[in-house]
């Protein structure tokens, strides 16, 4: 097997953009790419020489605007790939739960985990899941817009929980300068949901949550909403 992987941080918003290639195709996906980081990630596929095939969006974002379909704009026959759930118009792929996406070798499985955001998506590749905002390092992603449901997200966490604890975990965000995790961790020692913790009492910390709306919220939804289209030629 020849896969490569990176995890790319943009600081502002605290996001992960995973970059995920055949080595031998040099066919490549890119999950949750960011506007401000675009040329960051172009240059990086360049020089490597790969052919990007799927940008992956794991929901709508609203702390940062995505870099879709710029991307799409210098990888003309890429595809944008979104969960179909989501109120979008501009995915070439609305992506449903376990459905495949193939790049060489390699299979990316996508998984329903809605709750953050009634259109989430995680998405399993060999022994990676990407969660997006549903399940993150220690803790999980608010329901408190977007269609959020806190007694959802916990059956959402709870199916992710069903894959093999040595499962690597990458979320869409970590505020903490963590990269990843794993399921069997999260089980253990997710403060939120972790060491056998009810629905009720779940719902309780989720709903307790004091979060202020993220400071992009009414920009970023509506252009995430058409894939970051707005910002093509920035």
């Amino acid at each position: 097997m020849s896969l490569f992987f990176r995890p790319l941080f943009e600081k502002e918003s605290a996001t992960y953009t995973y970059l995920l290639a055949d080595l031998q195709t040099k066919e490549a996906v890119i999950i949750d790419p960011v506007d401000t980081t675009k040329q960051r990630d172009i240059a990086l596929l360049e020089e490597l020489g790969l052919d990007l095939n799927y940008i992956i969006e794991t929901h709508i974002h609203a702390d940062h605007i995505t870099s879709s379909c710029p991307l799409k704009q210098k990888f003309t026959h890429a595809k944008i790939v979104i969960g179909a759930a989501n109120a979008t118009s501009c995915a070439d792929i609305l992506i449903k739960d376990g459905n495949t996406l193939n790049f060489g070798t390699h299979t990316i499985t996508a998984i329903a985990t809605p709750g953050h955001t009634i259109g989430c998506m995680s998405f399993v590749c060999g022994n990676k899941v990407f969660t997006g905002d549903a399940l993150l390092i220690r803790s999980c992603g608010r329901c408190d817009f977007q269609g959020g449901s806190a007694e959802t997200l916990f059956t959402s966490i709870k199916r992710l929980f069903t894959l093999p604890d040595t499962t690597y975990v990458y979320p869409a965000h970590d505020y903490n300068g963590r990269i990843c995790s794993s399921i069997w961790e999260e089980k253990v020692f997710n403060t939120m949901i972790g060491g056998g913790v009810k629905k009720t009492e779940f719902v309780h910390r989720v709903n307790a949550m004091k979060l202020s709306l993220p400071a992009k919220i009414h920009v970023a939804v509506p252009a995430n909403q058409v894939c970051g289209a707005k910002i093509i030629g920035e």
